[in-house]
């Protein structure tokens, strides 16, 4: 008897919201390139939203396949690395010539890199950290800092096309670094939604969603901004640790030959 062929096909719904985040990433390009730096921004955030639905979608519905992963990681170097890399070039790196398009350059490198070490490293990655800043929300820090920016602009009454900021060149340099970095940030994979929690929970959520719903230039700055600056905050924390342990044992060493003296 022979044996039974493999099922053809594609899990749809997944890979629907996979292309979705893909023709977010596309559309991003395209405002990029007229000039509409905001809704390029908007874009890569929606990308966000979407890439994080796939993974959701496949994992409800028992539809994860191999396919469908390489399908996610193509989607994300578009949506979350060439991007956001041509958006922060148009708008603030072009006026630094050779050194602006080399950060450009250098972001999209750190973001094909880490999806690479990502898929060679998810059999046994801890599912509780990222190793490395993930490269949604490395592009999330480098949009909502285009639309922050353009936020304050408009409230102060200055033109949009005015006054790009210098130190953005530092600032991509140093979301592709947190890319490819050992250091690891939440993933938040471990938590529990259809677990019984306080009614308060319930109420900040809410809270926080018409926070953001209102001024959604503004929070979701500063949380992008928080979430990058918590792996570091995490490295300094763990160093000051391992530096009170040494020293404890320093201490029992010195303990133990003062008792040990005739």
């Amino acid at each position: 008897m022979s044996a039974t062929p493999p099922i053809r096909g594609i899990y749809l719904l997944p890979n629907l919201a996979t292309t979705a985040a893909l023709f977010c990433g596309f559309y991003s390009i395209v405002a990029a390139i007229d000039g509409r730096f905001a809704e390029a921004a908007n874009a890569i955030l929606l990308a966000g939203v979407f890439d994080g639905l796939d993974g959701k979608i496949a994992r409800l519905t028992h539809s994860a396949s191999a396919f469908g992963v390489q399908y996610d990681s193509l989607s994300d170097l578009t949506s979350f690395g060439l991007a956001p890399g041509l958006l922060v070039y148009l708008w603030a790196l072009q006026q630094f010539h050779r050194i602006g398009w080399l950060a450009a350059f250098l972001y999209v490198v750190c973001a094909a890199l880490r999806l690479a070490r990502f898929n060679v490293e998810v059999a046994v990655e801890d599912e509780r950290y990222f190793h490395g800043l993930p490269s949604p929300a490395a592009a999330a820090v480098l949009a909502t800092t285009v639309l922050f920016y353009h936020q304050i602009q408009s409230l102060l009454g200055y033109p949009q096309v005015v006054g790009r900021p210098v130190w953005f060149v530092v600032v991509a340099y140093g979301v592709a670094f947190l890319m490819v970095s050992n250091i690891r940030f939440r993933s938040f994979k471990d938590l529990d939604l259809r677990s019984r929690y306080h009614f308060k929970v319930l109420l900040a959520l809410v809270f926080g969603g018409i926070v953001i719903v209102a001024a959604h230039e503004i929070t979701l700055f500063a949380l992008a901004w928080g979430y990058a600056a918590s792996g570091l905050v995490g490295v300094v924390r763990s160093r000051r640790a391992l530096r009170e342990v040494e020293i404890d044992d320093v201490d029992d060493v010195e303990l133990k030959k003062d008792h040990e003296l005739p």
